[in-house]
């Protein structure tokens, strides 16, 4: 089945503490963008890509991911996979909406944040198969392993330093951490982004809560401990740490 992967690229990775957009900070020689495109490519779950970037970046991000795909050095699985930059939004949901745009007709779309540019091939497969077996959306998991503990709004006018009241345990035994690649029949990613324009949920962070407001089932898969979203400088000192001890991109075929 024909698969767009859309990556929103376009954060400011302010928290990250870097001086340009989170997706262009480099990790063990390259850019958080290029290590995403890489797990992608290596899956084989993908026949075309579309990553959403600042408008100013457009030019610079294709030439830096044409470079990819080119010639002798060409990344693996890069063979007939068509790799397109687009101006992103102003927030990560919009940025998604403007690559659905240019995404032309797919059956299948998954969304894969290029701050999570080290998630395996592996849980693309599972997102893949778990759409390819009928699912309408489709997230990787895990397990919560912190305590969590529901905290009271702090009152309008408080005094600044107030401290936070808590008010009760959730069980973490319900919850689960979501990652990406999420997955959707692409019809209903289209129908969740054509009523998120008309009819905004402010608090929407991600693809699946917009198709949950249709009605949708969103199913799980594993999602892995790699995929972890780069947000602040710990994190990617982490993620250096798994390229390090070899734990990187390779494909699902490879045994190594």
């Amino acid at each position: 089945m024909s698969t767009c992967v859309v990556i929103p690229a376009a954060g400011s990775g302010t928290r990250l503490g870097h001086d340009r957009p989170k997706a262009f900070v480099a990790l063990a020689g390259r850019t958080l963008l290029e290590h995403c495109v890489l797990g992608t490519l290596a899956s084989g779950a993908a026949t075309d890509i579309v990553v959403a970037v600042p408008e100013a970046l457009v030019r610079p991000a294709q030439d830096m991911l044409d470079a990819l795909l080119a010639g002798d050095g060409a990344a693996p699985g890069a063979h007939g996979v068509r790799v397109r930059v687009v101006a992103g939004g102003a927030d990560r949901i919009d940025s998604v909406a403007h690559a659905l745009d240019a995404a032309g007709d797919p059956e299948l779309v998954l969304v894969h944040d290029a701050a999570r540019c080290l998630a395996p091939p592996e849980v693309f497969v599972r997102v893949a198969a778990a759409l390819h077996s009928g699912a309408s959306a489709v997230v990787p998991v895990l397990p919560m392993t912190d305590t969590v503990k529901r905290a009271a709004e702090t009152a309008p006018g408080a005094p600044a330093g107030t401290r936070e009241r808590l008010l009760s345990d959730l069980d973490r035994a319900a919850l689960r951490r979501v990652q990406t690649p999420q997955g959707f029949a692409a019809s209903v990613l289209r129908e969740a982004h054509r009523l998120q324009r008309t009819d905004p949920l402010p608090a929407a962070t991600d693809d699946a809560q917009l198709v949950e407001r249709l009605g949708y089932g969103v199913e799980a898969v594993a999602g892995d401990e790699r995929a972890l979203k780069i947000t602040h400088p710990i994190d990617l000192r982490i993620a250096g740490l798994h390229l390090a001890d070899g734990a990187g991109i390779r494909s699902e075929q490879d045994p190594s």
